[in-house]
């Protein structure tokens, strides 16, 4: 049940299922990459030599250091709920269902995020809420993209049916 923080917060949200429409695309920002960022990062969750041994890593065949996809993930999640989860009634998600790493992420890196709608349809067997099918992409500042993402958004309707 949800707490009076979360019933506030959901009460001032702007954004509801039913203003999301197939087809919408959302920039929501941008975020560079330090060496010391994609180190600690790595050291604690991810500490693979590529991620955490500059000399290892200049050994390795990425050439030279390079982020942990996680961390690139959590950085588009962070991303997502500044550009737009935000202000929305959103419910969570019941998972991701496609995530892609393109292309190495290294110190220096500024990666932009696009979030795209697919399909917007209401729950079946919940009427507050509905579902919303998005991509994303992740892309750097030569234009690569560097990270995909498929996953559904479970939003509050406004006025169940």
């Amino acid at each position: 049940m949800p707490d009076a923080a979360d019933a506030a917060q959901t009460n001032m949200a702007e954004l509801h299922l039913e203003d999301f429409s197939a087809g919408q695309t959302f920039e929501l920002g941008e975020h560079h990459f330090t060496r010391d960022e994609i180190l600690e990062f790595a050291t604690v969750f991810d500490p693979q030599t590529f991620h955490i041994d500059e000399a290892a890593a200049a050994q390795s065949n990425y050439g030279g250091l390079i982020a942990s996809g996680w961390h690139t993930g959590s950085v588009f999640m962070r991303l997502l709920v500044d550009g737009l989860l935000h202000r929305c009634a959103s419910m969570g998600s019941p998972g991701v269902d496609e995530l892609r790493w393109l292309a190495p992420v290294r110190p220096g890196d500024t990666l932009s995020a696009r979030l795209k709608i697919e399909d917007v349809h209401p729950s079946k067997s919940r009427p507050d809420r509905g579902f919303i099918t998005t991509s994303a992409v992740l892309t750097n500042q030569d234009g690569t993209d560097v990270l995909t993402l498929r996953a559904p958004l479970m939003m509050q309707r406004r006025t169940p049916d």
